[in-house]
């Protein structure tokens, strides 16, 4: 009961941190290497610009719900470990992105508490499946990811070096998540889940650029 209980109290601490919190990076950002100085950006590049990293922090707000319901529902201790370490690399993504949005003098997604929980939720059912299906899930979400920042990279502004170079160093990050997940056994997804991911993925950047 106790393990039980400790369990609950951990994931509902990293829900609210994740949600309403300031996650600390373990990693300085890509953008800190970057000379001081960066071109002005133009009234609508910088909205723009501050749109498209509020829709990266939404999928890390997301990465993090995914992560820690799979690491709960895990019954193989060095998965789970593996999977919190995971967490921990998206949770310097989140901390770059909402660094970015702070300097673009953007918000975060209004709706955050609902991205989170909706991930929470597909996490949850993807572990409750077993861990190669799992895996699987983890596979395909982030080979979606790395395509979703392949796009952003081509439609965030030119002079905007600093979000460039965060969603670069991220499309990385979600390469190697979606390798190693193959490599520990996950199974490839029925393509009408794929799809279904692609769809539900689609209504939230659509969304969360936004709101």
């Amino acid at each position: 009961m106790s393990s039980s209980v400790d369990a609950f109290l951990g994931t509902l601490d990293s829900a609210l941190r994740t949600i309403w919190g300031r996650p600390r990076a373990s990693t300085p950002s890509p953008a800190q290497a970057l000379p001081s100085s960066e071109a002005p950006l133009s009234a609508a590049e910088r909205k723009e610009a501050g749109a498209l990293m509020r829709v990266n922090h939404v999928g890390e707000v997301c990465a993090q719900a995914l992560y820690c319901a799979q690491a709960a529902t895990t019954g193989n201790p060095s998965l789970k470990q593996t999977l919190l370490r995971a967490a921990q690399e998206e949770t310097d993504h989140l901390s770059w992105t909402r660094d970015r949005l702070d300097r673009l003098g953007a918000r975060p997604s209004l709706l955050n508490p609902l991205w989170y929980s909706g991930a929470f939720a597909l996490g949850m059912i993807a572990g409750r499946l077993g861990d190669k299906w799992s895996l699987g899930f983890v596979q395909e979400t982030e080979k979606q990811v790395e395509a979703h920042l392949d796009g952003h990279l081509s439609r965030l502004p030119v002079g905007d070096i600093a979000s460039r170079a965060v969603v670069a160093r991220m499309k990385a990050d979600e390469a190697a998540h979606a390798a190693w997940a193959s490599a520990a056994g996950g199974l490839p997804l029925p393509a009408p889940a794929k799809a279904l991911m692609h769809v539900a993925a689609r209504v939230m950047t659509t969304v969360a650029h936004h709101i």
